[in-house]
């Protein structure tokens, strides 16, 4: 006769005895407050494949700068100064951004510099300046207001993914729009996506660039060395040393080739301080929206381009959505971009993330821990690139081709390729 093991029934005093047990176990979790100055440091570098790094100036890279790369709170468009926040878009005007964020615990909202290493090219320091409240104005949208009528939109989604020369068998994913129902929706969009954990930036920060400085980074320009914030009320040993992990990740130095009918091999220098890479290409067919990403498994990759931590960088690159740091080379299957209107690819290398603090956390679970300062630093690069016409890339041996033997350019730069609205593509998704 086989016999069934008992459930323990705990009674209500055992339980709490129990769970104090347990809360007096060495599993109790250490006693940690929150740093009295809480410093972060976004980095991101941009760039158009086959087209030259471009400045605020250019009308083109303010153009994709406001399309592509506009931040929490403004973009660069023609020209425009660079606001807190662009670091975290797909930006590529000016190619070098840098957010800066602080908060002060004991002196919330004041002003505060930012003393940094020569190798910036950007000054001895940088103002700090308290963020202003956001003027009340009118709004887009409210619960409640009123939806305008949208006409059902028309087409389909078509969604592959993985790197290869031929579709693989089960794909694509398809999405009709005209019968498609919230759940198919919720099936063709499911995915992972970057956990927001920016800096929640308000009246009682500082931030950095601002109304005072927009200085940007200039293509030499380096973060590593002495770090020091100063202002009042924050303590005077809020110094750092950054390194080569936590410095600018340089551009992506991407090259395309072979015709939308064609498989289209994307290849690129791995960079040395990249964790993983990811592409996600789009492009307009008819009123067909197609999709496709890098990742080997199904994933819309449409919520992938932001800083990863690097515990989900490595889990990412296990699951095989994300390649590997040595990836040089991926291809988009033949035929699934062939007749658009102009299809477009994206790539996101994922630096590290860095956490810096004083003192240091203590070894000693028991002991509590108030750290003076804290400083997280993240880094990315991105590129894109249109696909179609081969490009290369930004290395020296790319621009070596485009000149004679005398080093000097052999005949006129051609003209910038007619770039695709990307929220014209997108249309087919949100109705006309």
């Amino acid at each position: 006769m086989q016999v069934r093991p008992q459930r323990v029934r705990l009674s209500g005093a055992a339980t709490l005895v129990f769970l104090a047990l347990c809360a007096a176990s060495p599993l109790q979790a250490q006693n940690v407050k929150p740093p009295k100055v809480q410093l972060w440091l976004d980095l991101s570098t941009g760039t158009m494949a086959g087209m030259p790094e471009m400045d605020m100036g250019n009308p083109i890279g303010g153009l994709l700068g406001g399309l592509m790369g506009g931040g929490a709170r403004g973009g660069a468009m023609g020209g425009a100064p660079t606001t807190y926040g662009m670091a975290r878009g797909m930006g590529i005007s000016p190619p070098r951004l840098l957010d800066i964020a602080l908060y002060n615990r004991l002196k919330p909202g004041q002003e505060a510099s930012q003393a940094i290493p020569a190798g910036m090219l950007m000054g001895a320091s940088l103002p700090l300046l308290p963020l202003k409240p956001t003027p009340p104005g009118t709004h887009e949208s409210e619960p409640g207001d009123t939806p305008p009528d949208l006409e059902r939109p028309r087409g389909r989604v078509l969604i592959y993914w993985g790197c290869g020369d031929t579709v693989r068998p089960g794909q694509p994913l398809v999405i009709n729009l005209a019968t498609a129902q919230a759940s198919d929706f919720g099936t063709a969009f499911a995915g992972r996506y970057v956990p927001d954990r920016s800096a929640r930036v308000g009246p009682g920060h500082a931030v950095y660039p601002n109304e005072r400085n927009t200085v940007t980074l200039k293509r030499d320009s380096s973060l590593q060395g002495e770090h020091q914030v100063t202002g009042d009320g924050i303590p005077a040993n809020v110094r750092f040393s950054l390194g080569a992990q936590q410095d600018l990740l340089p551009a992506i130095d991407l090259s395309t080739s072979g015709t939308l009918s064609q498989a289209m091999q994307l290849r690129w220098t791995p960079l040395a301080q990249a964790r993983a890479y990811y592409l996600h290409a789009m492009g307009k067919t008819g009123e067909d929206m197609v999709l496709w990403s890098s990742a080997e498994t199904r994933d819309s990759g449409m919520g992938l381009f932001d800083y990863l931590p690097n515990a989900t960088v490595d889990r990412w690159i296990k699951d095989k959505l994300l390649l590997p740091a040595d990836t040089q080379q991926c291809a988009v299957p033949a035929g699934i971009f062939q007749g658009s209107e102009g299809a477009m690819a994206r790539m996101i290398a994922y630096g590290h993330e860095s956490h810096l603090a004083h003192p240091p956390r203590p070894a000693d679970p028991k002991a509590p821990w108030e750290p003076d300062w804290a400083v997280r630093v993240r880094v990315k690069s991105q590129t894109m690139a249109m696909l179609g016409e081969s490009t290369g890339g930004g290395s020296p041996a790319a621009r070596a081709g485009e000149r004679g033997d005398t080093g000097t350019p052999a005949s006129p730069a051609p003209a910038a390729p007619a770039l695709p609205n990307p929220l014209n593509m997108l249309r087919g998704l949100l109705g006309r």
